[in-house]
């Protein structure tokens, strides 16, 4: 599929999404406020195509970290009811159409993760960013963030050397279905998933033989809201 047909269906597709789910958005914008307060929307770095840096715009689903309560390990005990359940349903992620529209997204392609990832990559997983990262993917439509990372990195590479109309129209009805039946959430005991530790490190070590809750908390300094 070109990149011109590509983007075409995805700017289309998110207008008019975005016109027809604005009472939606003014909702949900609203119980965030009134139950989290400000911020109603959470910003993040994340690498795009080519590893290039954007920066990502969801619904707010955690209350504010304090102090020493800002790391992947406490993310499930900062998710809110509230949370959860945009979570549940992804509409925490409408808001990441504006992505789409700005040409940093695509509505279907590998799930953009956080920029601290990078170096942590095998170079046939780095891969995975020769295409613009989706609101859903592969991956998510088999099996979300019940997945192992070499898992899902496989399947982000496998669609970058399938990917056509037909089978980004199949995983936008998969992820539906998926969503509908609330498949892989969330990978147990974590708000979304453990820490990435690096291509082929078993997520109970993480790099260089340290735990991956104490790696994860060396390099991060922000919720990952992923």
């Amino acid at each position: 599929m070109s990149d011109s047909v590509s983007r075409v269906l995805d700017v289309v597709a998110s207008v008019l999404v975005l016109a027809l789910a604005w009472p939606v958005l003014a909702v949900i914008a609203l119980a965030i406020r009134q139950t989290m307060g400000s911020p109603v929307l959470f910003h993040q770095e994340r690498a795009g195509r080519h590893g290039r840096t954007f920066e990502v715009v969801k619904f707010r689903t955690m209350r504010t970290a304090e102090p020493g309560d800002d790391g992947p390990d406490t993310d499930e005990a900062r998710l809110t009811k509230l949370g959860r359940l945009l979570r549940a349903t992804s509409l925490d992620e409408l808001p990441t159409l504006m992505n789409v529209l700005r040409g940093e997204m695509s509505l279907v392609g590998p799930r953009p993760l956080p920029v601290r990832y990078l170096p942590r990559y095998s170079p046939a997983h780095a891969r995975r960013h020769e295409v613009r990262p989706g609101i859903t993917g592969w991956a998510q439509a088999n099996g979300r963030n019940a997945l192992s990372w070499d898992d899902q990195l496989d399947m982000d590479v496998w669609y970058v050397d399938n990917k056509s109309v037909l089978l980004d129209a199949k995983i936008v009805a998969a992820t539906v279905t998926s969503v509908l039946r609330r498949d892989g959430i969330s990978h147990e005991g974590h708000a979304t998933r453990p820490e990435f530790p690096g291509s082929g490190v078993d997520v109970a070590t993480g790099p260089a033989g340290r735990p991956a809750d104490e790696a994860a908390a060396a390099d991060t300094a922000t919720p990952t809201e992923s």
